[in-house]
């Protein structure tokens, strides 16, 4: 029960600052309106960092299934516990997008972009149609992301007997801060073509609450599209944990 809520709390954090961000930058008539992608990019690796420390202790704040199924493919992950992880993230995701559209409730009906309501709660590519190469995108940068987390933690502790314990790592000192610099390097670098989901929750939860909240002029939520950002994360995920693994550091 500790797990299921501490992820719950964890990715709803993530998700109102980081949606937020996205929502202060392209909604109409905020104070960040139209301040661009590096505030976008830094307003997210600030929401890993804090959803890192706020939870890392007791969950190690996977905060998204690519990571904890990552952590299964290599065997650091019982496979009971996937479901209390995945569930809780997703309900997470779902929750903390219901906060940004509360906080924000004004400004959707001041915004006439359909495309920028949808894009506060999940990612669109920048060039449709290539749903193949946004795949390509999101595995990239989500095996960058599981691998640097798993690399992170194997620097910052002594293994117990080759074990990788995120909820040791992840509690305090600097470690999640350099979680939320990999994300925001992520972001600056890999971001561009796709917005950089790496987290099905993340995308796929937010996009749920796009579908049912009652959002002035919202335009469809892309179901279309809502594949690239589950599946992708989900194999880049596994293909970020098996090459560490595979280095044998």
């Amino acid at each position: 029960m500790d797990i299921f809520v501490a992820e719950l709390v964890g990715t709803a954090l993530l998700i109102i600052l980081g949606d937020g961000v996205v929502a202060n930058v392209v909604l109409a008539r905020t104070k960040g309106n139209d301040s661009g992608w590096i505030v976008i990019a830094t307003g997210w690796g600030l929401a890993v960092a804090l959803a890192v420390y706020c939870v890392g202790r007791i969950s190690g704040a996977h905060i998204n299934p690519a990571v904890s199924a990552g952590l299964w493919a290599i065997g650091e992950l019982e496979a009971a516990l996937l479901p209390t992880y995945i569930g809780a993230q997703m309900l997470g995701a779902f929750l903390g997008a219901v906060v940004v559209w509360l906080t924000y409730r004004p400004h959707w009906s001041a915004t006439a972009d359909q495309a920028a309501k949808l894009g506060v709660f999940c990612t669109a590519p920048e060039i449709p149609g290539r749903r193949g190469a946004n795949f390509t995108t999101e595995v990239v940068g989500t095996a960058v992301l599981v691998f640097g987390v798993l690399a992170i933690a194997a620097n910052a502790s002594e293994l117990s007997g080759g074990g990788i314990d995120l909820s040791a790592v992840f509690a305090t000192g600097i470690n999640p801060l350099l979680v939320g610099f990999l994300v925001w390097g992520i972001g600056l670098g890999l971001g561009g073509p796709t917005g950089y989901a790496i987290n099905p929750a993340r995308d796929l939860g937010p996009r749920i609450a796009h579908a049912v909240l009652p959002i002035p002029g919202k335009g469809g939520s892309d179901w279309g599209y809502a594949w690239v950002p589950i599946l992708g994360p989900l194999t880049g995920g596994v293909l970020g944990a098996l090459a560490f693994q595979g280095l044998g550091w």
